[in-house]
């Protein structure tokens, strides 16, 4: 008996002494990751002795529960480690100050320029980029330097954290001709963001490009972006739109940054109604697709079919991922349906709204009334100006059954995670009081 005492005793002192050095250790690694974070590239720290900590203590209570036969829940008291330790990594991301940097993730035309725009209007307090990525893959296109997967979804990475941190050296790099004195006319789609043409980021009009450069009603000069970080970092919030992005996984280093506060939003499409969009605004690149359309024959070994059957896949990956909520991402990925925002547009900004954890603006709100529910035809094709519940029934009356058919084949268990419904005929793809949406909610 009193060896059994002794040995309880001895615990109970290593456990006051393990939690006293624990406290230290906790303190000296915060004021070093404080030190750190400045001078290296960022990474998510890692508080190994904490863990030591944290199994030494499991271990001591584990071996008091049987001296003094006390019954214990190990899973349960492992369940609220992991809770704590969520809440702790939650207060990590809460030190600056608020902030929040936005990363709408999609493919083209899945709506994403329309849903940019949800946050793009949001008002003063926003920094919206559109596309920036556009340049890098331009780029890299032209060097004949995409055939790495793993690369060229690093310099991605890289690209859109400097972005995140207002810094644009790295975009710099991609912008072609190369900026003179950091300052640029060939920004992609700049009119895109009101960020960008706002007056404090506009260089003065030369007269002889008076029209070339301009910014929607406000005309402005070549982008100063040595202005335009200025006017990053002065925002509250960061947001930027991309078609570039192919899978969730390998944006986990941005996400771990301790310096940003990140939240992903993948936007998805059903993938029929993406290919019909795709030959009508990239005619020229799909003039295979529109040959098998009028042939009604579609060999599906070609690399067309190969490409379109990859791209769903690489949907359905990052989208298996984020909803999987790995620790790196839990509470920071969202998925949304573009048909489900193109039927309920103000609910769903709403939700987006309240997940990121931006208020919702009034001129956010005003924009997606006004340009939601208008009866004029849109212009152009990347127009954000549209009825938007009509808007995602159109493409059943523009693509062929044999074509659809195709879809369905090659991306079936894309379709299936996303709710989409098969069809069976042209009769019901063209029935539009027959849903093909499943009523589904994501988490």
């Amino acid at each position: 008996m009193k060896t059994k005492y002794a040995i309880v005793f001895i615990c109970i002192v290593a456990l006051v002494i393990i939690e006293k050095e624990s406290n230290i250790l906790s303190r000296v690694s915060d004021k070093l990751i404080q030190r750190q974070i400045p001078q290296q590239t960022p990474q998510t720290p890692l508080d190994y002795s904490n863990a030591t900590q944290n199994g030494s203590l499991t271990m001591l209570k584990m071996l008091l529960s049987k001296l003094t036969g006390a019954k214990a829940n190990y899973s349960s008291l492992s369940e609220e480690q992991e809770e704590e330790e969520e809440e702790d990594d939650l207060d990590t991301y809460r030190f600056n100050g608020g902030q929040k940097h936005i990363l709408l993730m999609a493919t083209t035309r899945t709506g994403s320029s329309f849903v940019g725009e949800f946050f793009n209007q949001h008002g003063e307090k926003m920094f919206y980029l559109f596309e920036p990525l556009w340049h890098v893959e331009r780029m890299l296109t032209m060097a004949s330097e995409t055939n790495n997967g793993t690369v060229l979804a690093g310099i991605y990475r890289d690209v859109l954290q400097g972005l995140f941190l207002c810094d644009f050296s790295g975009l710099e790099k991609f912008i072609s001709p190369p900026p003179q004195n950091h300052i640029t006319p060939a920004l992609f789609r700049r009119e895109s963001s009101l960020s960008l043409c706002n007056e404090s980021v506009c260089s003065p009009v030369v007269k002889d490009v008076f029209e070339r450069y301009h910014c929607k009603t406000r005309r402005c000069g070549p982008l100063n972006l040595t202005l335009a970080s200025e006017s990053c970092l002065s925002k509250q919030h960061h947001a930027i739109k991309t078609v570039r992005v192919r899978q969730l996984d390998t944006l986990q280093p941005l996400v771990e940054d301790p310096r940003l506060d990140v939240r992903v939003i993948q936007l998805v499409r059903d993938p029929r109604a993406i290919l019909a969009s795709r030959m009508v605004a990239f005619s020229s690149k799909y003039q295979t697709w529109k040959t098998w359309a009028q042939d009604g024959q579609v060999p599906e070994d070609d690399e067309e079919v190969k490409r379109l059957k990859g791209n769903c896949d690489q949907i359905r990956m990052s989208a298996e991922v984020g909803l999987s909520q790995p620790r790196w991402l839990r509470r920071r990925y969202m998925l949304v349906r573009y048909e489900d925002i193109a039927r309920y547009p103000m609910q769903k900004a709403e939700e987006m709204y309240r997940f990121t954890g931006v208020p919702f603006s009034t001129q956010a709100r005003e924009w997606i009334l006004r340009n939601t529910q208008t009866t004029r035809e849109a212009s152009g094709i990347y127009s954000t100006q549209k009825n938007s519940s009509e808007q995602a029934e159109k493409w059943r009356f523009s693509i062929p059954f044999t074509l659809a058919q195709v879809v369905q084949r090659v991306c079936g268990p894309t379709m299936k995670m996303f709710g989409y419904r098969f069809v069976n005929d042209e009769k019901t793809l063209i029935n539009k009081s027959i849903s093909l949406l499943e009523d589904q909610l994501f988490h």
